[in-house]
């Protein structure tokens, strides 16, 4: 993003905890389709990785019950129930990147026209920029982090929406987001240290697989 970076909200303490949940796998992340607005559900995998993923929170928070902010997207949606969670706010800005015209294409197709593309630097036909991406990204940061100063804060949406955030959270331009890799249903964390925001834990391996 060619904007100002995100800037953390007095109210976030040090050692807040604000986690990152992409979806479990459907059939599309298995494929390497970019999954937009698609409204696809979960694989049996992806299930397990849902139920998985809800363990490694409950031990992670000890018991304390989280705001949770979701996706309205089936995906997340089904993830979020399966992993135990209550569903405080659906949250249209935790979408996952509006892909126009590659909808539904793997990367090795997209290469085979344009070699080299990447979404983060090449964008979508048809579809939203990086930066209006990284827009959505500081608005549900804003909302998560009004709830930080109170209780643990869990977002479950998707992958690129996902990395976006965690740039623009330490203030980093929103196609830095490429240089995170998360897998589904692979849980990670954003806190502070010393009023600084951090990325505490990344893509902490799902027991499910």
């Amino acid at each position: 993003m060619t904007g100002p970076a995100f800037v953390m909200p007095a109210t976030v303490p040090d050692g807040a905890q604000l986690w990152l949940v992409r979806h479990g796998e459907t059939e599309w992340s298995r494929s390497g389709q970019h999954t937009g607005r698609t409204d696809i559900g979960l694989t049996d995998a992806g299930r397990a990785q849902a139920v998985a993923v809800g363990t490694v929170l409950h031990t992670a928070l000890g018991g304390h019950r989280p705001y949770v902010m979701c996706s309205p997207l089936t995906r997340a949606r089904d993830t979020a129930q399966l992993a135990g969670l209550v569903i405080d706010e659906f949250c249209d800005d935790l979408r996952e990147w509006d892909y126009g015209t590659v909808e539904g294409q793997t990367a090795a197709q997209l290469r085979a026209v344009t070699p080299g593309w990447t979404v983060f630097r090449d964008g979508t036909p048809g579809g939203e920029t990086v930066d209006e991406v990284g827009t959505r990204a500081d608005r549900a940061l804003e909302l998560a982090a009004a709830h930080c100063a109170d209780r643990p804060v869990v977002l479950v949406a998707h992958g690129h929406i996902c990395r976006v955030i965690a740039a623009r959270w330490i203030g980093l331009p929103a196609a830095a987001g490429a240089h995170l890799l998360l897998g589904t249903a692979a849980p990670s964390l954003l806190s502070a240290q010393y009023s600084v925001p951090v990325i505490d834990r990344w893509n902490i391996a799902n027991p499910a697989g």
